[in-house]
């Protein structure tokens, strides 16, 4: 199958904005698409099929050597994606009679190709392929789909089309690799259901939803158990007969960047918990802020020195398997006497249990939550006593009850355009708070950046503000007349010397356009100094 088909499916989905269309798309795709070609599309909507050596910046080289710069930066800037845009200008070529490639000579030829030659091959598809080719092709080497389908939804369809539940997808689907052969075979009932057997393979994590006024009155001990919720990152560990790994909620694989987490899991188990830089002191094990943990994470290789500076320690809160024996049907309590038995019987190093917080009514957690920031925790947990554990948000089930948001006015300073479906509009925003200048006056310094919380109403007046005000530009980034003051609301502030302002802030986004308040009234960077953890006044 060649790759228009691929083309035409893409530019379906991107102008189909309603989930059950989007569904139906895509359960076509799979009903009429040949192997391999329909397990390569879908490694490609679900962030599966990677090409490393295929950089967006090869692609602008390509570009800058067929087209004039002038007229491509124009372009780029108005319209705001690199794949669209290389598509539309890029120049066709007299007597190029070239049939269009498959998806699959695609990846093989991707995957075979030194990486000195990947232009010349790339260069020679786009001269073989119309506009809409031209896009599917640089969105597919370069990984920038973004055609408003998401993992789940992209899973959801390939179970709706097979008739099975998405959970049963979920949980071979981490043992697999594209094209899916064994799959697809599978789900077409033409071969055995796939098993990771002893391999230790990320399972389906189930998820809490946000715990608000309305739910409050289902809440109470005899039928909830609370847990602190700690301000680290999730992680699932899996020790098999045939080796071990650890994993983040996205499933991504990260023991390369945690030696000292690998070493210790010397049991055959899959466990659930939350990854923490844990310190000794003279009463026992403090949990450092997230700022520490920051320190540790996106590094495949990590040194003694960093070790030692940041130890690491899982916290554990669920077990999955004991051994070969899943646990995931038995109700929350009992997993939970199996994870104590677990580890009295284990005792693995770096590793402790998070608390079960005993309480009557909702009410007794509510002081302990408002004190949660002071301790460096997010908030809390509350689990059905009931609850099996199963993949996915599964509404009553879990929910977390996290802390208040800390908020600041801060002056809007720059602005990007963002990604897929934003690509056309300054969606992405550096704000900035005022210090003293060392002359008796004020400056604006950066502190953050934020690209959501804001509505789509918002969105489209604060692009057309942007475009009015925009008073220097630097690349993709514009700065703007310092006029709009920005509510922004963020989960933690902590120290950095990675940023300008020496402060970083955690998980920002807008709260609302301050358009009522004059820029000379937007926070000062000394009140956000005073909310770093630790630092209160």
């Amino acid at each position: 199958m060649s790759l228009p088909a691929f083309a035409t499916l893409l530019e379906r989905l991107t102008f189909t904005p309603g989930r059950n269309a989007k569904l139906a798309l895509l359960r076509e795709w799979f009903a009429t698409q040949p192997d391999p070609d329909r397990g390569i599309g879908l490694a490609a909507l679900t962030g599966e099929l990677v090409f490393r050596a295929a950089k967006p910046g090869m692609v602008r080289e390509l570009v800058a050597a067929r087209s004039d710069p002038v007229l491509f930066a124009l372009s780029y800037d108005y319209v705001g994606d690199l794949a669209e845009t290389v598509a539309l200008i890029w120049p066709a070529r007299a007597g190029i009679n070239a049939p269009p490639p498959g998806l699959a000579e695609v990846v093989e030829a991707m995957e075979a190709t030194p990486k000195a030659e990947l232009p010349a091959l790339i260069a020679g598809w786009l001269d073989a392929l119309d506009a809409n080719g031209r896009l599917a092709l640089i969105k597919l080497v370069t990984g920038g789909l973004r055609v408003g389908v998401s993992a789940r939804l992209a899973k959801t369809a390939l179970a709706d089309w097979a008739g099975q539940e998405v959970a049963e997808v979920e949980e071979v689907w981490h043992g697999l690799a594209p094209p899916y052969l064994d799959l697809f075979a599978w789900l077409e009932k033409q071969g055995p259901r796939p098993s990771a057997e002893d391999r230790p393979v990320f399972r389906p994590l189930m998820l809490a939803h946000p715990l608000e006024a309305p739910d409050y009155a289902g809440i109470s001990g005899a039928t909830h158990r609370a847990e602190w919720k700690w301000d680290g990152i999730r992680v699932q560990l899996c020790a098999a007969p045939s080796g071990r790994a650890l994993f983040s909620r996205g499933a991504e694989e990260i023991s390369g960047g945690f030696p000292e987490i690998l070493e210790a899991m010397d049991f055959h188990a899959v466990l659930d918990g939350e990854l923490l830089v844990m310190r000794a002191n003279g009463e026992g094990i403090e949990v450092a802020p997230f700022a520490d943990l920051q320190q540790r994470l996106n590094r495949k290789l990590v040194s003694a020195k960093m070790q030692a500076a940041y130890p690491i320690g899982v916290r554990l809160y669920d077990i999955l398997f004991d051994g070969a024996e899943d646990l995931r049907a038995l109700p929350f309590d009992a997993r939970r006497a199996r994870l104590e038995a677990w580890f009295a019987r284990t005792r693995p190093a770096r590793m402790d249990l998070s608390e079960v917080i005993p309480f009557t009514e909702l009410t007794e957690l509510e002081l302990l939550r408002a004190g949660a920031r002071a301790a460096a925790i997010e908030g809390l947990m509350l689990k059905r006593a009931d609850s099996p554990y199963l993949a996915g948000r599964q509404k009553g089930a879990w929910w977390k009850w996290k802390r208040a948001p800390l908020g600041i006015d801060a002056v809007l300073m720059y602005a990007q355009r963002g990604h897929g479906k934003r690509s056309s509009f300054y969606s992405d925003f550096t704000f900035g708070l005022w210090r003293p200048d060392g002359e008796g006056g004020r400056e604006l310094v950066p502190v953050g950046k934020a690209y959501s919380g804001y509505t789509d109403q918002e969105l489209l007046w604060i692009d057309r503000w942007i475009r009015n005000n925009t008073t220097a530009r630097f690349g993709p980034v514009r700065e703007v007349a310092k006029s709009l003051v920005l509510e922004v609301i963020f989960d933690a502030a902590q120290r950095s010397g990675r940023h300008k302002s020496g402060v970083a802030l955690r998980f920002p986004r807008i709260a609302r356009l301050r358009t009522d308040k004059p820029v000379e009234e937007a926070d000062e960077l000394a009140t956000l100094e005073a909310l770093i953890v630790g630092e209160e006044a």
